[in-house]
């Protein structure tokens, strides 16, 4: 637990976003466009708002990250916070997303908030680009044990 969460002066910061599809799921090609509302910023003052349409991947081995879409936005004064805005973009024909038994591929829409103090506040909202299908788990390898000699009339 942080300093910040121990806070309770400071109001719940929560970004929440509508996509355009209800499914969050997106052909390669395909337009997005999603809404984004910033709520309980109370005083504080925003020096300037990120948002970005990202893939990542999640798993074994590195994790990459692309960068499909990005603006940075300044209100025109710290206290003319932006609360809410819109992000169009067209998506890529690749990579496209995969929830894989090793490795996952995630699109999301990123939305962060950079304050005067210092501080900065991120949310991530994940759709899909592509229909595949999730991987299975490779069934487990049932083990033969070698067969036993029977030996029959054997005297002792």
């Amino acid at each position: 637990m942080t300093s910040e969460s121990l806070d309770r002066s400071r109001p719940t910061l929560r970004i929440d976003a509508q996509f355009d599809r209800l499914d969050r799921t997106y052909a390669p090609g395909a337009p997005l466009t999603a809404r984004y509302w910033i709520a309980g910023i109370g005083q504080e003052r925003v020096r300037s708002i990120e948002r970005s349409v990202d893939w990542y991947t999640e798993g074994k081995g590195e994790e990459d990250l692309g960068v499909h879409f990005f603006e940075r936005i300044a209100p025109p004064s710290p206290t003319d916070a932006v609360v809410e805005g819109t992000v169009t973009t067209t998506l890529p024909a690749s990579p496209l997303s995969y929830e894989g038994v090793i490795v996952k591929v995630r699109w999301c829409l990123r939305v962060r908030v950079f304050f005067t103090s210092g501080r900065d506040f991120v949310s991530e909202h994940v759709f899909a680009v592509g229909d595949l299908p999730p991987a299975r788990p490779a069934a487990p390898a049932t083990r033969i044990a070698p067969p036993v000699p029977v030996v029959r009339g054997a005297s002792t």
